[in-house]
């Protein structure tokens, strides 16, 4: 019987990338399913990720993903932008399909899978934390389900008219943007809050987000996207008063179940996957 010793590779690019766990329930996905392939977390500079793309072709990486700040930036190097991420503006995925590397967006997929587990977006009045790569893809996902209003809240207004605009433009949604100037209080009138800002990311695991709870409605939904650590600040903000919430693991285990059946054509195991993660964060 032949004998074989190469493993296949995939990984994440990013800056900072140390704090990212991905790893954990990609590499448990793979020993599930028998395959051998590794996961690497990879620390790329901005200035450094047109050379560390080259390198991806050079040692026939079968994939990568890409993370805070490579979502936008690696589009121009790519050979192909699959439709759904050309809409959203960002890549969060990339697969090798023969010598071309072609970009994806599992984010907004991820998000919504565990969205829906709790409540169907439709005609909800949705307020969005940030206007980077996750709130790009969150906000033209839940567009595309039927959100009644989306309230883009972002300290910089060029950046968060800009997701505004390619909104209203590109999705046709009710977006208006708050600038983020002062504590944002969430009103009755708020279906669902996302946080798909960075704020509370290890190593600031104490940081909180700019925000008021108290005049929000019994049955508000509190999401956060940040993986590490789950339960972040807001989380327990949210908890505290009784509110449902869901952390960032969801969206981290179901994009990740997406984009590990894109590169291997396989099914994940998402129920190793969140195992892996919760024996890691000890939830």
């Amino acid at each position: 019987m032949a004998v074989n010793y190469k493993e296949e590779l995939v990984g994440v690019f990013g800056f900072p990338v140390a704090e990212n766990p991905t790893c954990v329930m990609q590499n448990a996905a793979f020993a599930a399913a028998g395959l051998f392939w590794r996961y690497l977390t990879i620390e790329v500079k901005p200035e450094d990720l047109p050379t560390a793309m080259q390198g991806l072709r050079a040692l026939g990486f079968r994939g990568i993903n890409c993370t805070i700040p490579h979502k936008v930036a690696v589009i121009s190097l790519l050979d192909e932008v699959a439709p759904d991420a050309k809409l959203i503006g960002a890549v969060n995925t990339i697969c090798r399909v023969g010598d071309k590397l072609i970009g994806e967006n599992t984010d907004g997929k991820g998000f919504m899978r565990g969205l829906r587990e709790q409540l169907d977006p439709a005609g909800k009045r949705v307020v969005i934390l940030g206007a980077g790569g996750a709130a790009r893809a969150i906000t033209v996902e839940l567009a595309l389900a039927g959100a009644s209003e989306l309230i883009v809240v972002n300290r910089s207004h060029e950046r968060g008219a800009g997701l505004v605009a390619h909104l209203q433009q590109n999705v046709q949604a009710n977006a208006r943007l708050v600038d983020w100037t002062s504590t944002y209080a969430v009103g009755g009138d708020v279906d669902v809050l996302v946080n798909a800002t960075s704020i509370g990311l290890y190593p600031d695991v104490d940081a909180m987000p700019d925000v008021r709870l108290d005049g929000a409605r019994g049955d508000l939904l509190v999401c956060d996207v940040i993986p590490n650590p789950p339960n972040t600040p807001l989380i327990k903000l949210a908890q505290g008063r009784g509110l449902r919430t869901i952390n960032g693991l969801a969206m981290l285990v179901y994009q990740g179940s997406i984009g590990f059946e894109m590169w291997t054509g396989v099914q994940a195991d998402e129920g190793v996957m969140k195992a892996a993660l919760e024996k890691e964060f000890g939830v």
